[in-house]
C-alpha cells in the first residue's frame, strides 16, 4: 500500500513510518523543513517539504504522491514546547497545533477527493479529556470535555468520520521523543499533585500509538477509536511513580485554588476533574494489543 503521512517527523509520525516501512508499504512523508528530509529518508521514506495550513501546498504534496491512504499526525506541539509555554496562556501554546487540526484536515481530506484517495486515518486526543460526568473511564460513545489543548478535536472527528475514515484517539504519550521536557520538570519537583489529585489520565507509548494506527491503515478502519493502554489512573497514582521511576524525590503537593491561579484553569482542572478512556473498541475491532498494556511497565523501561 502506498500511504501519506502528514508530520512524519513528529513524536509519532517518525515511528509510524519506521513501522509502515517495515511492514513493506511505501511511504511518503511530509515535513516543513528541508533539512529533515533526510531524516525521512533515512526511515525508508520518499520525503515532501509541505506546509498543512496552505491549501494549494497540501493539494499540489497529495497529488504527487498518489497514495491509497492519508494519515494525518500533524501538530505544532514540539515547535509550542520549544517556546517556553506558560501554562496560564493555553490558547497561545496550542493555536497552531488547533489551527492544523481544523484547518489542516480539512485540506486533507480536500486533497484526498481531488485526488480519488479512499480513506484517511486522523489523530485525535484521549488522555483526560472525556466529559466530566458521570464515571472516569470513557468509551468512543461519550462526549470529549473541550479544554484548549484538544478544542478543535470535534471538528476533526466530525469530518473525518463522514468522510470515511478513522480518527485515532491518542493517549498521553511517553517514550523516546514524547515527554522529556514532562521528565524534566518532574525532577524539578515542578509537577505538583493538585488537591487529592484525583482527575483520571490515560497514556500511550508513542511505539504503541504507531502499531494501531499502522492496523487502522490496514483494515481501512473507519470511526472512533480510543488508542490508550490497559489501565486508566488517577494523577495520584501516576504522578508519584513516574517521579520515582525518573529517580526524582515525590511531587510537592498544592491546594486546587494555588494551582489555579498559578498554572490556568485548564492544567489545574484536568488534574482534579480529568476523564480517561477505554481501550476495549481498539482491541475488539482492531485486534491491537499494546506492547506496553500499562504505563508502570512503560514508565520503568524507559526511564531506566
Amino acid at each position: 500500500m502506498r500511504v501519506f503521512v502528514a508530520g512524519g517527523t513528529g513524536v509519532v509520525g517518525r515511528r509510524l513510518v519506521e513501522q509502515l516501512v517495515g511492514r513493506g508499504h511505501q511511504v511518503v512523508a511530509t515535513t516543513t523543513s528541508t533539512g529533515k528530509l533526510a531524516q525521512l529518508e533515512g526511515l525508508g521514506a520518499e520525503g515532501i517539504v509541505m506546509d498543512g495550513l496552505d491549501a494549494a501546498s497540501v493539494g499540489e504534496a497529495v497529488a504527487r504522491a498518489q497514495p491509497d491512504t492519508i494519515v494525518n499526525e500533524m501538530t505544532a506541539l514540539s515547535v509550542a514546547h520549544a517556546g517556553k509555554p506558560n501554562p496560564r496562556r493555553p490558547a497561545h501554546f496550542f493555536a497552531t497545533t488547533n489551527r492544523l487540526r481544523s484547518e489542516g484536515t480539512d485540506h486533507l481530506l480536500a486533497a484526498a477527493e481531488a485526488a480519488g484517495v479512499p480513506h484517511v486515518v486522523a489523530q485525535g486526543h484521549a488522555s483526560m479529556n472525556g466529559v466530566r460526568q458521570g464515571g472516569w473511564v470513557k468509551s468512543e460513545e461519550d462526549g470529549l470535555e473541550v479544554v484548549e489543548g484538544t478544542r478543535a478535536i470535534r471538528h476533526l472527528e466530525e469530518v473525518v468520520v463522514r468522510a470515511g475514515g478513522a480518527v485515532l484517539r491518542y493517549g498521553g504519550f511517553y517514550g523516546p521523543g514524547a515527554n522529556e521536557d514532562q521528565v524534566r520538570l518532574v525532577r524539578k519537583r515542578l509537577v505538583p499533585l493538585v488537591g487529592a489529585g484525583s482527575g483520571y489520565f490515560s497514556w500511550v507509548h508513542v511505539d504503541d500509538a504507531a502499531s494501531a494506527t499502522v492496523l487502522a491503515v490496514e483494515q481501512k478502519a473507519r470511526g472512533v477509536f480510543n488508542i490508550v493502554d490497559d489501565e486508566p489512573a488517577p494523577v495520584s497514582e501516576w504522578l508519584p511513580y513516574l517521579a520515582e521511576c525518573a529517580g526524582a524525590k515525590p511531587p510537592r503537593r498544592v491546594p486546587y485554588w494555588l494551582a489555579r491561579l498559578l498554572a490556568g484553569e485548564m492544567m489545574a482542572g484536568v488534574m482534579v476533574e480529568g476523564r480517561a478512556f477505554s481501550n476495549a473498541k481498539a482491541k475488539r475491532e482492531l485486534g491491537w494489543e499494546p506492547q506496553y498494556p500499562s504505563w508502570r511497565q512503560g514508565f520503568k523501561e524507559t526511564l531506566r
